[in-house]
């Protein structure tokens, strides 16, 4: 299994024992079944070249009808929080210099995410805390159109936030790192 093999796997582990498993993210079950994702491993650490990454996979999207969303996974850069949300911010404008704004959407995800206002060891950052950092790209449409189906999706967030809560900071710890 090469370096970028076993990066896939556990980013896999991870969305099916956390995302799913938790269901933190009800759509995604579907999407994983259907082998709808693209996983693609970014090894650069050079900031120029991962948004030059990011505005790859959306031009992968915009080609490959059949990709639903991309997990754009950085294991060797960012690895502080900050670093990474200012990489997020920059993705977040080239989707708008890019005419890529109500097309795609991105999510982000990190081993040391936390909500704005959050302490630290909130186990609701656990929602959002990924065995890599990454990028996930979304197609807005078909979110949207998911959304419509799905009952009272503003309560997601509260839901996933109460679940972690309820499970604690040591088991939602402990159910992450068993996917590395």
């Amino acid at each position: 299994m090469t370096a970028t093999d076993k990066i896939i796997t556990q980013t896999k582990k991870w969305i099916t024992e956390v995302v799913i498993g938790c269901n933190f993210c009800p759509f995604a079950a579907k999407e994983i079944k259907k082998q709808t994702v693209h996983y693609q491993v970014e090894n650069s650490t050079d900031k120029a070249a991962c948004l030059q990454a990011f505005l790859h996979e959306c031009t992968r999207l915009n080609e490959d009808a059949a990709i639903v969303t991309t997990l754009l996974i950085f294991p060797d850069g960012f690895k502080q929080f900050d670093d990474f949300l200012d990489l997020l911010a920059h993705a977040e404008d080239l989707l708008i210099e890019n005419d890529y704004e109500g097309l795609y959407q991105v999510a982000s995800f990190h081993p040391q995410y936390i909500f704005g206002g959050s302490p630290v060891n909130d186990a609701a950052n656990y929602t959002n805390r990924s065995v890599y950092p990454m990028l996930h790209l979304l197609r807005e449409a078909q979110m949207d159109e998911r959304l419509e189906r799905y009952p009272n999706p503003e309560n997601i967030p509260d839901n996933n936030i109460n679940f972690a809560r309820e499970k604690g900071v040591e088991y939602m710890k402990l159910l992450r790192e068993a996917c590395l």
